[in-house]
């Protein structure tokens, strides 16, 4: 009789230790509210890359949070130029200073960025059966946008990877196919 009474509280435990993985892991980061776009005055909105201006009046979602991060945290990968007069606009957060094309650096959206704390710190980027370590050295600014300060581009997704082009070449994709991939990524 104890053995099936200790035996019921073990599966019950069990059930709900398995039940707490599982809400956790389904928590999603909702949006925070949103922007308006704006007009970018003529010149402003630097379309290297693919990237693409806001559009008057469109809203457009912000967060504050990203995904939790893992040993294979799921994110989509995008292009972006670091070098002074690229599309990232100003210089990086983390140094103030431009990056060139060449080297594998990244800006991460605003929870993965979490206020600097990745900052020069390498991550892992895997994808098309490879892998490439990157410095953060940027924040792909999801809770603003539509401003000269983002150079009147949207505000990013809460799960992208913004990549120098050496992060694209070093995973081996083709140039046709830059702009948007399904990656995974983790701390290095």
């Amino acid at each position: 009789m104890k053995t099936s009474k200790l035996g019921a509280s073990l599966l019950i435990l069990l059930t709900l230790l398995v039940a707490q993985c599982l809400e956790t892991e389904a928590q999603v980061c909702k949006p925070s509210g949103n922007v308006r776009g704006r007009k970018p005055p003529s010149g402003q909105c630097n379309t290297e890359n693919d990237s693409v201006c806001c559009v008057q009046g469109k809203l457009y979602p912000i967060f504050r949070c990203s995904p939790a991060v893992s040993g294979h945290t799921k994110a989509v990968l995008t292009l972006n130029s670091f070098q002074k007069g690229g599309d990232g606009g100003g210089p990086s957060e983390c140094d103030n200073k431009y990056h060139p094309d060449d080297t594998p650096v990244v800006a991460l959206s605003t929870g993965w960025y979490n206020r600097g704390s990745r900052c020069h710190n390498y991550i892992t980027i895997s994808a098309n059966g490879r892998s490439v370590k990157a410095m953060v050295v940027d924040e792909c600014d999801s809770a603003m946008g539509c401003d000269g300060d983002h150079d009147y581009q949207p505000p990013c997704a809460n799960n992208i990877v913004d990549a120098s082009k050496a992060v694209w070449e070093a995973l081996d994709v083709p140039h046709e196919n830059w702009g948007e991939l399904d990656i995974t990524w983790s701390d290095a």
